[in-house]
């Protein structure tokens, strides 16, 4: 059974040794989610969770990994894509040239900003597309760097990219070494760290849905900073920005918000 009456010194520790504020967090969800990772851990404590990260590294990536919600896939919600494909880029690119500054915010295993990159090359040749691709977790990042990936994950890329950008490895398929060029990828932690600027199109899905409402806020006012005016953010379906328009946006489609 495990003692859990110290989260309060708990998220002390953790905004100390790993620089992650989970006060930010829904606090019940995320408890929750760490006490099952604690217990199968077969530990007691807190404090004793706490010690097992600050002597073993493997241990500390684990914890990072499973605070991390790592669910993705290429093209999720194919009908935003097609909306993306058919209005933004063309929109975007008409306004502001083939040099893009792409986004992709909280990019988990790189299934969204491979995706972007090969949505963009319908538009634009490879050697004009670059997309800045961050998470917070170290992880999911090499993951996303070696490409590698099931079939259930790229169920959604359309035919033709599948047989130019990837190679079946074993079960799994491979990604490009020429879509991989594309993608810049950094650590990067929407919390605390500085926001790039001057992006004409940020991509953030279904993961500011894991925040308070005051961390939700502080984010999107970030992201406007960092749009260019008529820039577009992308959000995922299973968020809504109800006071889009405080925050200095005009919606464009249901998921794209513009900087006005």
């Amino acid at each position: 059974m495990l003692e859990t009456d110290n989260y309060e010194k708990f998220k002390k520790d953790i905004l100390s040794l790993a620089k992650i504020d989970l006060n930010a967090y829904k606090e019940k969800q995320m408890r929750r989610r760490i006490n099952t990772l604690i217990s199968k851990n077969a530990i007691r404590t807190y404090d004793e969770y706490v010690a097992l990260l600050k002597r073993d590294k493997d241990k500390f990536e684990q914890f990072i990994n499973f605070l991390t919600i790592n669910v993705s896939e290429f093209y999720r919600n194919p009908d935003q894509w097609k909306i993306l494909d058919k209005e933004v880029f063309p929109r975007l690119i008409q306004k502001y040239g083939r040099n893009l500054k792409v986004w992709s915010a909280a990019c988990s295993t790189g299934d969204e900003p491979y995706s972007l990159v090969m949505a963009l090359s319908k538009h634009l040749p490879l050697a004009n597309i670059k997309i800045i691709a961050t998470d917070i977790d170290r992880q999911v990042i090499d993951t996303a760097r070696m490409g590698l990936y099931n079939e259930k994950s790229i169920s959604a890329v359309p035919d033709d990219l599948k047989k130019k950008y990837f190679t079946k490895v074993g079960s799994s398929y491979q990604i490009s070494d020429e879509i991989k060029r594309r993608v810049e990828f950094k650590i990067h932690d929407l919390l605390k760290d500085p926001y790039p600027s001057g992006c004409h199109l940020i991509v953030c899905r279904n993961v500011v849905i894991y925040f308070t409402e005051e961390a939700k806020d502080e984010i999107y006012k970030k992201f406007h900073k960092s749009l260019t005016t008529g820039g577009i953010l992308f959000i995922g379906s299973t968020e809504q920005i109800m006071n889009y328009r405080e925050l200095g946006f005009n919606r464009s489609k249901s998921f794209f918000f513009e900087k006005e």
